[in-house]
Formats: structure tokens, C-alpha cells, sequence
């Protein structure tokens, strides 16, 4: 009777079956992250359009998932839409997650944009802003007699760097961001982690220049947060 041997199988066999092994289990992960990132987004970006009609769970963690992929979704919307649209959404959602703690907060100010001026503003631009000089030409000043009566101070701001070196002075823990939206959720964002808590009201208009402030949304959210103050 013939015996048959079973070859033995190489350590060059053995590391080709290992390897190939090893790139199907790393493809089969490549492709479950893929799927769950895309299907973990379209979500976030359900739940943040709904937030902009009622309040939502889990607002924070969806707007973390925003902020993740934010370069990613930002793209899309740039190629196939309005990026404004993704703000809009973003910031929704994360004042939705930001209202419980913001009404906790004791020392507030009020950021505005220096595009909310006149065009023939007279005030001068320091390292904590623009010193408004009160001459009623824009609704800055409106907003500084308002800030005053609600307790918050008040500043005009000519981009992010302003808002570090206003905090370096100012201690606060809460920060009401008047802005489009892309600067609020900019702002958010840089502040994230700083011991401050933020929420915004964005512009009625964008540009860099004239853009209007939705007065009433303003007062309106002050009011609601301080009769909600703890």
C-alpha cells in the first residue's frame, strides 16, 4: 500500500495565508467604518435640521459627529448645496446642547461682529475690540444700553483672535455670539473645552459689511435666560 505524505506548508505559504487574512479583515473594517461614518452623518444631519423646529435628544453628541466630519459633510454641501445651510444646522443643534448649561453660567458678555456697524462708524479698534462711542448710527448702541440693563458686557469684535484677548481679560463662563452662523459655529468651536459655555443668534443677513441683527431674537433670548438663570 502507498502512503501519501501531506507536504508541510512553508513559512513563505503560511505568511501568505496570514497576510491575505489580514487585508480581508482590514477591508471588511475599512468598509463597516465607511458604512457606520456615512449612516452615523446622514443621521446628525437629520436630527440637526429637525432641531431647528423642536428640541431633539442628544444634541451634543450628534453636534460632536457634525463637528468630526464637518470637512467631509462641508464638501458635499459646497459640491451639491448651500454651505450656509450646514451652519445653519450645526448651530441649531448646539444651542439646543449648550441652553442647559448656558443658563447656569454668572458671568456673561455679548460678542458682536464689527459688519453689524455703520459704514461711517467713528469708533476706534483696540486689542479688545471696537469701542463703540455710542453715536446711534447702528444698533450697536441699542445693544451696549441692553447689555448694561441685563448684566452682560458687551463687545465688538473684528475676528477670533479679539475673542481670546477679550476672555484674557474679562473672565466670563458664558458667551452669547451674535453672528452668521458659520462665525458662531467657528466660534463654538475654538471656545470648546475653554470653561465656557456658548449660544448663539445668528444674523439676518451675511456679509462682510451692513448685515442686520435680528433685534428681537436677541432680547428675546436674553430674557429667556435670564428668567431661567440659576
Amino acid at each position: 500500500m502507498t502512503v501519501v505524505s501531506t507536504p508541510k506548508l512553508t513559512w513563505k505559504k503560511l505568511s501568505e495565508k496570514w497576510s491575505c487574512v489580514m487585508y480581508s479583515f482590514i477591508g471588511k473594517a475599512l468598509l463597516f467604518t465607511t458604512l457606520f461614518s456615512v449612516l452615523i452623518s446622514i443621521t446628525a444631519l437629520l436630527i440637526s435640521r429637525i432641531s431647528l423646529k423642536r428640541k431633539v435628544w442628544l444634541a451634543g453628541f450628534f453636534s460632536n459627529v457634525l463637528d468630526f466630519f464637518y470637512l467631509p459633510i462641508k464638501y458635499f454641501f459646497c459640491k451639491f448645496s448651500d454651505p450656509r445651510i450646514l451652519d445653519k444646522w450645526v448651530v441649531s443643534l448646539k444651542n439646543i446642547a449648550h441652553a442647559s448649561d448656558f443658563s447656569k453660567t454668572k458671568n456673561r458678555i455679548i460678542v458682536v461682529p464689527h459688519c453689524v456697524r455703520a459704514l461711517d462708524c467713528p469708533a476706534s479698534s483696540t486689542i479688545l475690540g471696537i469701542q463703540c462711542r455710542d453715536c446711534g448710527k447702528c444698533i450697536v448702541s441699542q445693544l451696549k444700553q441692553d447689555a448694561k440693563k441685563y448684566g452682560y458686557d458687551l463687545y465688538i469684535t473684528t475676528g477670533s483672535s479679539a475673542i481670546i484677548n477679550i476672555l484674557k481679560n474679562k473672565p466670563a463662563d458664558g458667551m452669547l455670539g451674535i453672528a452668521c452662523d458659520y462665525e458662531i459655529n467657528k466660534g463654538m468651536c475654538a471656545l470648546n473645552g475653554k470653561k465656557i459655555v456658548t449660544y448663539g443668534v445668528p444674523l439676518l443677513n451675511d456679509g462682510c459689511y451692513n448685515t442686520k441683527v435680528d433685534y428681537k431674537k436677541v432680547i428675546e433670548t436674553i430674557e429667556h435666560f435670564n428668567k431661567n438663570k440659576v
